[in-house]
């Protein structure tokens, strides 16, 4: 099979087949980060003993990003505290390499949770699972988050509500900006954008795939690849009025900025996305 066709057959939920040389590629980078963890681990929980805010999850997940592959590169400069960035989603790598760069928390799709190692390592960075179609659980996150602020936490969301394929921008849900409403003192909005470049469409969990099977996918793939953070200007939210407005202006400035790094238009996304209501458009329609 092609690469185009593997990706294809992974968007329809299908198995894809992984060459001997991939599962040696599975297993070293399964080794790596193995012997992160028996590093990194027990000095977190040691320096817990004496203080809090250990730095050690942070470092864990930049390496971790590293052994999958990831080679991050950060433009811009990024807020460190009191800030409540708001990223586009194409992978679960994307928390790998934003937490490792920034030490921020997250909210992330809950399938995520349930994806082997991949859930442990971003809870092990305070992630807030999020179940898209659980209405009633969003007081519950919404607290959650504000929680971390209050912990002067860096706190990350994904409001296109699903991962996508690196060169669409999905219409941005905005039930966790309600922790900005009113916004905390001194917190500010910082947009984000994530590129993997040429990779993305391989890179990218999207349609019907499981997270195993693309976990297997990156894991196999041959060699390392550039992924790119972008920190725009952050602003303020009390020059908006509400989540909605908050939202909107957020994902003007992403558009117009992933637009710019691509060199090219964005494209609809073209799978469904049932939980956050999200149909392509038939383009033939007209």
């Amino acid at each position: 099979m092609t690469e185009a066709e593997l990706r294809e057959a992974a968007a329809q939920g299908l198995s894809t087949p992984v060459s001997l040389a991939g599962w040696m590629r599975i297993a070293l980078r399964a080794a790596g980060l193995i012997a992160l963890l028996l590093v990194f681990v027990p000095l977190h929980y040691l320096y817990r003993v004496v203080s809090y805010g250990s730095p050690f999850p942070m470092l864990f997940l930049r390496f971790a990003a590293r052994v999958c592959g990831a080679r991050v590169e950060t433009h811009g400069t990024h807020l460190k505290r009191d800030v409540f960035f708001v990223a586009n989603h194409v992978s679960w790598l994307d928390i790998l390499a934003l937490a490792g760069a920034s030490g921020t928390a997250f909210v992330a799709k809950a399938e995520l949770a349930d994806a082997p190692v991949v859930g442990w390592l971003a809870s092990l960075n305070r992630t807030v699972f999020v179940k898209r179609e659980h209405r009633m659980g969003v007081a519950e996150q919404i607290n959650a988050l504000k929680e971390a602020l209050v912990d002067n936490w860096s706190v990350t969301v994904f409001p296109e509500g699903t991962t996508t394929d690196g060169q669409s921008l999905l219409p941005f849900k905005t039930s966790m900006l309600s922790v900005l409403e009113p916004p905390p003192p001194g917190v500010l909005v910082q947009p984000v954008i994530i590129d993997y470049g040429p990779v993305a469409e391989w890179i990218g969990w999207i349609g019907q795939e499981g997270g195993v099977n693309n976990a297997k996918r990156v894991l196999s793939r041959k060699g390392t690849f550039r992924l790119r953070l972008f920190f725009l200007e952050p602003f303020s939210p009390e020059e908006f009025k509400g989540r909605k407005a908050i939202g909107q202006e957020s994902r003007r400035r992403i558009e117009e900025a992933l637009v710019d790094i691509l060199g090219k238009p964005l494209r609809p996304f073209a799978h469904t996305v049932a939980p956050v209501r999200y149909e392509p458009k038939n383009e033939s329609a007209d």
